[in-house]
């Protein structure tokens, strides 16, 4: 199971959010660069980047980070948020960005969904957020009608090979993933799981990794200390 520590970029600093809400924007590290240079340093190979000004406002507005960071971290950086056109999509994936994960566009532009993944392949990724099992958009700022193991069996029959799961009443509140929505997932798709939200200390991801799931991604659980980095690549790893 891989491990991605997570970064996520707001007003150009590094920030936490407690379930999504943008009021609750909390400072955790002050550049982003050298946050990233730390996670690999202590082992990590893959780095999850969010754009959460430019998921609220659906256009990139921090490119210019996530690409330094992809280009000088030597890290392999996946990167959601406010990504709307295959032009943007290019734009990352020329840039040195590993995966881009679209969200908001699973819903709205499914189409998008479809071309990105027939010029792709696998390194596109879906983000599928939901609250209550509703799959909410647009920074999590709006909801929808769609139940999120349809949407990632629409997005699978499109050919999307890696999905990232957020509940996001777990998520930023180190209460642990939801293991149920995870496993209704994993009944529905083939497609690599990986979870977001919640994961708290070494013990959600020993549950994880058990679980079968392909990822797992940590964001407050590291920057609070509640988790260590190697702990988590050591329970991802299967061993003691």
């Amino acid at each position: 199971m891989i491990i991605l520590p997570a970064i996520d970029i707001k007003d150009k600093t590094c920030v936490r959010l407690y379930k999504g809400d943008f009021s609750t924007v909390e400072k955790v590290a002050e550049d982003p660069l050298e946050t990233a240079l730390s996670f690999k340093q202590e082992g990590a190979e893959w780095l999850h980047m969010v754009d959460l000004d430019g998921a609220k406002d659906a256009l990139p507005k921090n490119r210019d980070i996530f690409l330094n960071v992809a280009a000088h971290s030597g890290l392999k950086v996946e990167v959601g948020g406010g990504i709307r056109s295959l032009d943007t999509v290019e734009a990352y994936l020329s840039g040195g960005i590993s995966r881009v994960i679209l969200g908001s566009a699973a819903v709205k532009d499914p189409e998008l969904v479809f071309s990105a993944v027939r010029e792709y392949g696998n390194r596109i990724a879906v983000g599928i957020d939901a609250k209550d099992g509703m799959v909410a958009v647009e920074g999590w700022l709006d909801g929808s009608e769609v139940y999120f193991t349809d949407l990632a069996v629409q997005m699978e029959k499109a050919g999307v090979e890696t999905i990232i799961f957020t509940d996001i009443s777990k998520d930023g509140t180190l209460s642990g993933p939801n293991l149920s929505q995870l496993s209704a997932l994993q009944k529905a798709v083939s497609c690599n799981i990986i979870a977001s939200g919640g994961i708290s200390d070494r013990k959600d991801i020993r549950a994880l990794y058990q679980a079968g799931l392909y990822g797992a991604i940590c964001g407050k659980s590291l920057y609070r200390g509640t988790l260590t980095l190697r702990d988590a690549l050591t329970e991802a790893a299967g061993k003691e």
